[in-house]
């Protein structure tokens, strides 16, 4: 049996399923354990009607029953899917990690990637923040990092993957938000004369981060760094620097 990949949903979505899904009656919930094919069967029409509470306790039940059976590796893949739509990003990481180093060479490495990928950005994410337009951009960005890893790894393994284009994308998104985050932890030390740390940062984001929005304040923020220590030399390259990129100030 192929593996069904499924299409990927909003995060506000997702959540508004895992939302219906958590109302449903215990009695529903029920693991009816039957031959491997009928409780698999079971578990995807629960995932096509989004009822994700019922079909991961079929397919965490069809895991420990039947660990090596015909529709194991399925079985994995779809319970990836599953905690991933839940918002349990904690179990969806652990699950694609064992999937990988079980399964290095599987058909569908390039998608358990872009899971990983996926499943990192929803740990960095906080929907509240997000809802009422809070910036974020002093938070710890492991997910964030390890999230841009796991696409450029998915493009590096499969560039031809249908899952490429996307990850192209958010590794793009990532990249900004990445800059986004060194431009204010330089702004930090900036403004606690902390000057030689905020120019090492600043440089971090145009060694590492350029051509993104940030590029212009990380300029800046070397500058004024470079004239409080007296380098007037130096701000004065910056300057330049600045002048001949962003002519239109």
């Amino acid at each position: 049996m192929m593996y069904k990949k499924r299409s990927l949903v909003t995060i506000s979505l997702v959540l508004a399923l895992g939302l219906a899904g958590c109302s449903s009656q215990p009695d529903e919930l029920q693991v009816s354990i039957t031959a491997p094919e009928q409780m698999y069967k079971n578990a995807q029409e629960a995932l096509d009607v989004g009822n994700l509470i019922k079909a991961t306790r079929i397919l965490e039940a069809l895991e420990s029953r039947y660990p090596f059976g015909p529709q194991a590796n399925q079985v994995q893949l779809d319970l990836i899917y599953a905690y991933y739509r839940q918002g349990n990003s904690d179990q969806a990481l652990a699950s694609i990690d064992r999937f990988l180093r079980l399964n290095p060479t599987h058909t569908d490495i390039d998608y358990v990637f872009y899971m990983r990928g996926l499943a990192n950005m929803q740990s960095d994410e906080n929907m509240f923040h997000e809802l009422f337009d809070i910036d974020r951009s002093d938070r710890d960005p492991q997910f964030a990092i390890q999230a841009f890893r796991d696409f450029k790894q998915l493009i590096e393994a499969r560039p031809n993957s249908h899952y490429a284009p996307d990850a192209r994308q958010r590794m793009i998104a990532l990249k900004n938000q990445l800059a986004k985050h060194n431009v204010a932890i330089a702004q930090y030390y900036l403004e606690r004369e902390i000057y030689v740390a905020a120019i090492n940062r600043a440089k971090e984001v145009l060694t590492s981060y350029g051509n993104t929005a940030s590029t212009k304040p990380a300029l800046e923020i070397m500058k004024q760094s470079y004239n409080a220590l007296k380098q007037n030399d130096l701000a004065e390259r910056t300057q330049q620097v600045i002048n001949l990129n962003f002519p239109q100030g």
